[in-house]
């Protein structure tokens, strides 16, 4: 198989004038080699073309297939959203019903937007901790039955605190009533290399469509993806196409590269590097249960949930500190910098990459701050709230011509006219064309006076735009 990463150096060395795209052009004697100029090119004569390919990255999405097992793998250099917007837009036409869990991305609300779907939305399980849990496989049936004309099912699986829905269970009632199922596996690239979990990632449970963001959990650069596709429902050639609209036309060759480099570690030392990430695993949540104040949710999460531990998620509540406090506490004292932060807890994303002594530092980081801890009780606060009653739908909402900009705590009774979300993870707790109530305003300030950042399409909050 050729090398992408060694075929680009050598091209390099060859002096070739470049009177093409990148700006750049390769020019390290003027830039410095701090970035790979020297790498970076287009789409050239002998480096193939993503959209067609024929060539190298064709040998790319090959391995990759061979790896996860899909019908066809698309190699990502958008990230995971292009293949969202994509693989959605290449199942539904302008109106259809799409079923949704309501903690998807905002790119799904995007899709929403832009197809002028009808969404009808899945409320994930909630623990007592405020972490949003699986999606219910009864919920799912329910809303098929009350509506047989949904034409596509969107979930996500894991969660970004690493919850994973029993997604076979799903598509198997879906492809009863011949819906097709994506998931957005952002968060599960890795999956199908854990024994344990093998089972539960989505391309082996039967999913239609798999998106995952290789740059999360695996040696990837970052806007590296992967998107998967198998089974009868999916046309390969309406996915091409709309991967063309979605995806740059300018793909960069470095991502690329980092892609192949990620399969072949996968492919050639995969086992290994996973049998030695697991150990260092089982060390750290064995450490962790001493802990008496600090919860952490590997080691307390109920037997039957499907769980992930490489999410190590630290709980904060019943002590006097909130997720944001202690993310600070191991940023400035520890240098320890964790993936995100909320009321109730921190999260600290891992890979095979991660050291034996990185995850020594986490647990002993949090065994000396956690003796210095008092216990506490204080109000949980959820991302996600019951879902709000709807006045209009996304689109009519989002392009109605009377608007008016007010503060969050005048909204009460009044329907969005734009998303507001919390980040991270960037789930709308109300979208265009939703009425604002009292819990949902109580929420969102409880979120900015925590010092959770609360965003509006229009960047104004405390302000919010609302149809007038």
């Amino acid at each position: 198989m050729e090398d992408l990463y060694n075929k680009l150096e050598s091209y390099n060395k060859q002096n070739y004038c470049p009177m093409h795209m990148p700006g750049h052009k390769r020019n390290t004697k003027m830039l410095g080699n701090k970035l790979p100029y020297n790498i970076d090119i287009t789409e050239i004569d002998g480096f193939d073309d993503l959209h067609n390919p024929q060539g190298v990255i064709k040998e790319i999405e090959e391995k990759a297939k061979r790896l996860y097992n899909s019908k066809r793998s698309f190699i990502l250099v958008n990230g995971s959203t292009c293949g969202i917007l994509a693989g959605i837009r290449a199942v539904v036409k302008s109106g259809d019903k799409i079923l949704v869990a309501r903690n998807c991305h905002k790119s799904v609300y995007n899709a929403i937007e832009l197809n002028c779907l009808e969404p009808i939305y899945l409320k994930p399980n909630i623990n007592k901790y405020g972490i949003e849990e699986e999606i219910s496989v009864k919920e799912v049936q329910k809303k098929i039955e009350q509506n047989k004309d949904i034409k596509l099912i969107v979930i996500t699986s894991p969660t970004y605190e690493g919850i994973i829905s029993n997604i076979s269970e799903i598509v198997k009632m879906a492809h009863e009533y011949s819906i097709p199922v994506l998931v957005d596996e952002a968060h599960g690239a890795h999956l199908n290399f854990i024994d344990g979990l093998r089972q539960y990632e989505a391309l082996n449970a039967g999913a239609d469509i798999v998106i995952q963001s290789l740059h999360k959990t695996l040696p990837a650069l970052t806007q590296t993806a992967i998107m998967h596709i198998k089974g009868e429902f999916i046309n390969e050639n309406k996915i091409k196409t709309q991967l063309a609209i979605f995806e740059t036309s300018s793909p960069s060759y470095i991502l690329m590269s980092s892609i192949q480099e990620c399969l072949n570690i996968l492919e050639k030392q995969g086992k290994d590097l996973f049998e030695t990430y697991l150990n260092n695993l089982e060390s750290f949540y064995k450490e962790t249960k001493k802990l008496e104040k600090l919860r952490i949710l590997g080691n307390i999460v109920n037997k039957n949930t499907i769980y992930d531990k490489g999410k190590i998620v630290v709980i904060t509540k019943g002590t006097n500190l909130t997720g944001k406090e202690l993310s600070k506490i191991l940023r400035e004292n520890y240098k320890i910098e964790v993936e995100m932060s909320s009321i109730n807890y921190i999260i600290a994303m891992t890979s095979i990459c991660d050291s034996k002594e990185n995850f020594e530092r986490l647990a002993k980081a949090l065994q000396e701050i956690d003796k210095q801890l008092s216990s506490m009780d204080y109000e949980e606060t959820n991302y996600i709230v019951e879902i709000p009653d709807k006045a209009k739908g996304i689109n009519e909402a989002i392009f109605s011509t009377n608007e008016k900009v007010i503060d969050i705590r005048e909204a009460e009774g009044k329907a969005s006219k734009e998303y507001v979300w919390v980040y991270p993870p960037g789930i709308p707790i109300i979208t265009p064309g939703e009425i604002f109530d009292k819990n949902i305003i109580k929420k969102l300030l409880d979120f900015e006076g925590a010092k959770i950042e609360v965003r509006t399409s229009s960047g104004q909050f405390p302000n919010v735009i609302i149809i007038d």
